[in-house]
């Protein structure tokens, strides 16, 4: 079985490229991240011609999630229960599978922050409070779950390609790294960091001054697999080659597979 996350940053822009990508690389599901597109735009006409069937959550602009499986998912869950927000940036849906049973997988665009001390950053405080809180309650009804998606938080200094300069900036404070060993705590697992990777593994490079050219990245989109299904994780790795397409994203895409 195989899962996938990938920020496209605008569906309507990188279609043509998500095909491409899902037509190589036929996932069992994939979590999208800022699609961009309010719901009536979204091409699930496209994706499921393509053998995926889809649940989004979107809206104008900005922010926007999706969960595209080859199995239809059930126990769709837009947004995180009980937290007032206006932005679309959660969907969680249980994935079945021959082998792995029912999988519980949940998708995140998790806020940005801006900046410490802003409003926005408290915003994201408050956001990964409440994914916590939530998240504790999903484990004990799913002890398969796969929590993905662009987590805007680089876990170590490890993840950053200028740890002295990024120091204490967004993406690598204290708190933003605090929140993601709390979730590692409820019961769940860096895929990511349980096999050896290659230098510099990032999947976040900005647009600007030759960033990917000279790799200067982050690694900022993350895969956690619960305890459960720690033993099954074969594989878990960064898909750079899409990064390199004309009007990319600026996120490449991260796969993991359970044996």
């Amino acid at each position: 079985m195989k899962l996938a996350t990938w920020n496209v940053n605008s569906l309507s822009v990188r279609l043509p490229q998500l095909m491409d990508w899902l037509a190589a690389n036929p996932v069992d599901a994939l979590v999208l991240q800022e699609t961009k597109l309010t719901d009536d735009k979204f091409p699930h006409a496209d994706l499921e011609a393509a053998g995926y069937h889809a649940q989004w959550f979107g809206q104008k602009t900005y922010n926007g999630v999706a969960l595209l499986t080859r199995e239809p998912s059930t126990d769709i869950v837009k947004n995180i229960p009980g937290f007032e927000d206006d932005q679309a940036r959660v969907i969680a849906g249980t994935v079945p599978h021959a082998v792995h049973g029912q999988v519980r997988v949940i998708g995140g665009y998790f806020p940005n922050g801006q900046a410490p001390g802003s409003d926005k950053f408290a915003y994201k405080m408050a956001w990964l409070d409440a994914l916590q809180a939530w998240l504790k309650n999903e484990l004990a009804q799913h002890p398969h779950l796969v929590l993905m998606g662009d987590f805007n938080i680089t876990p170590t200094d490890d993840d950053v390609y200028d740890p002295v300069g990024w120091k204490d900036q967004i993406h690598c404070t204290v708190e933003e790294r605090t929140h993601f060993q709390q979730l590692l705590q409820l019961g769940m697992v860096d895929a990511f960091r349980l096999f050896d990777q290659p230098p510099k593994p990032w999947s976040w490079w900005d647009y600007r001054n030759l960033a990917f050219r000279k790799n200067q990245g982050l690694r900022i989109d993350h895969i956690l697999v619960s305890d459960a299904l720690k033993p099954q994780v074969s594989a878990c790795v960064i898909d750079k080659a899409p990064r390199k397409n004309e009007r990319p994203s600026d996120h490449a895409p991260v796969i993991v597979t359970l044996a």
